[in-house]
């Protein structure tokens, strides 16, 4: 089993555990925020579970796959985050083309809330272009 069909397994797990988050009691504060830094709805958890199961499925099936799972999902879970430091929103759960832009903006919660996006997103399109060259 190759590295990058590896990394994809802990997508897998790291993308359940992200679904999982507004069912986890204690987890949420009153306002419905994970942590107290961001909201996630039910179109977030459908698209961690679809990326999950999509990390899964490229895994199991063969190293190719899995380095393509890793660039595709890196470059729009990357740029995801991207959007939400210039917006407020991303664009994966539609929420560029429903909210009003909120502009810039630099401040600690927007970038923790953006974090995992761009933290995720960025390593995995890494890992997929660096196997590329192998």
């Amino acid at each position: 089993m190759s590295m990058v069909q590896k990394i994809c397994f802990f997508y897998f797990a790291a993308l359940m555990v992200a679904a999982s988050l507004n069912y986890i009691p204690g987890l949420t504060d009153d306002q419905g925020l994970a942590f107290g830094i961001f909201a996630l709805d039910l179109y977030d958890d459908a698209l961690h579970v679809a990326s999950a199961l999509w990390a899964l499925i490229a895994g199991l099936r063969s190293r190719r796959a899995a380095r393509i799972f890793l660039i595709l999902f890196g470059a729009a879970y990357l740029g995801d985050g991207v959007f939400g430091f210039f917006t407020g929103y991303g664009f994966l759960d539609m929420g560029i083309f429903t909210n009003a832009s909120l502009g810039l903006d630099l401040s600690l919660g927007r970038i923790l809330a953006n974090l995992p996006h761009l933290a995720l997103g960025g390593f995995a399109l890494w890992a997929g272009l660096r196997d590329a060259r192998s």
